[in-house]
């Protein structure tokens, strides 16, 4: 929901970050090491100016990321070879552990052991394959899985065998919602996450997805170059560091609003999803039916409010 300017003198919603002991995001080293992992350097023939010249560019990485899981009671452990998505390299465990809630294989971060990568004698296959260990109290079936797992950077979702596998049940129901966001607050959120889109600012073919708090205040953001890896990315960041469902934060997203992003916010408990770009007709349905608030179109000094609860 929009609150009113901060000038008004309107309360916004408390922030219970406080009592729930949650600490701001700290941008680390290890922020730099995953930047490092997820461009490429390259030399080009630019023709601009009628004139050709060899220059340096880069790329923004994308490699297959095969995704096993470790699953059973104690007494019967079984391997499987869950998914092959096509990603961005850097930050894989988040990806995984986003993958793995958004889907609705765990529910919560204590239904998982570890993630791991994977050593393999393929040369071309290091650093991309990754073992997720279940909890043996985890209620898994692959059996009930509705989707042959293979997704590309461009489509999250290709692959569900039917339009009821699309639309997975949520682990958490969305509460009616209590977020309030001013719309002052609410259009500097871009510029804030402008100033953290490091791979994009280097390479401009790169997503992002950041999370807020109701003040504004930036906690995570995660880049890839699929749209639904950068918001599992974010998701899982936020499993291991926040309580769920995060039904006190929004999550920003740099492109359109696509009907999986919202989806995936619903899987995590977030209950606001604003986009720099559009949304489509069946994200603002699949918001209106499930009571998220959607924002599109956030940006030059307004916005569209497709959905307020």
């Amino acid at each position: 929901m929009l609150g009113e300017d901060e000038e008004s003198g309107v309360t916004l919603c408390s922030d219970s970050s406080t009592s729930l002991g949650m600490k701001k995001y700290d941008w680390s080293d290890k922020e730099n090491y995953a930047f490092m992992q997820q461009i490429k350097e390259i030399t080009l023939i630019k023709y601009k100016n009628q004139q050709f010249q060899t220059v340096t560019d880069a790329l923004a990485l994308e490699e297959p990321l095969e995704i096993r899981l470790n699953f059973g009671s104690l007494q019967n452990r079984r391997k499987m070879s869950l998914a092959v998505t096509m990603r961005t390299p850097g930050n894989d465990e988040d990806l995984v552990a986003g993958f793995l809630l958004t889907e609705g294989i765990i529910q919560g971060k204590e239904d998982l052991i570890s993630i791991r990568k994977i050593a393999t004698k393929h040369v071309d296959s290091q650093d991309n394959l990754i073992l997720a260990e279940l909890s043996p109290n985890t209620n898994f079936d692959p059996a009930t899985l509705e989707r042959h797992f293979y997704t590309t950077s461009s489509c999250g979702i290709c692959g569900k065998t039917s339009i009821e596998a699309v639309q997975t049940n949520s682990c958490f129901d969305l509460p009616i919602s209590t977020f309030e966001i001013s719309p002052k607050t609410l259009l500097n959120l871009p510029h804030k996450l402008a100033k953290h889109q490091s791979v994009f600012t280097k390479t401009g073919g790169i997503h992002a997805a950041a999370l807020f708090d109701k003040n504004g205040e930036l906690l995570i953001v995660r880049e890839d170059i699929g749209r639904h890896n950068a918001v599992d990315k974010l998701i899982g960041a936020a499993l291991q560091r926040y309580p769920f469902p995060l039904s006190n934060y929004l999550i920003l997203v740099s492109g359109r609003a696509g009907f999986e992003l919202i989806q995936k916010s619903m899987m995590a408990g977030i209950p606001y999803l604003a986009a720099v770009g559009a949304p489509s007709s069946l994200a603002v349905n699949l918001a209106r039916a499930s009571g998220m608030n959607l924002v599109g179109f956030l940006r030059d000094g307004g916005f569209n409010v497709y959905h307020a609860v």
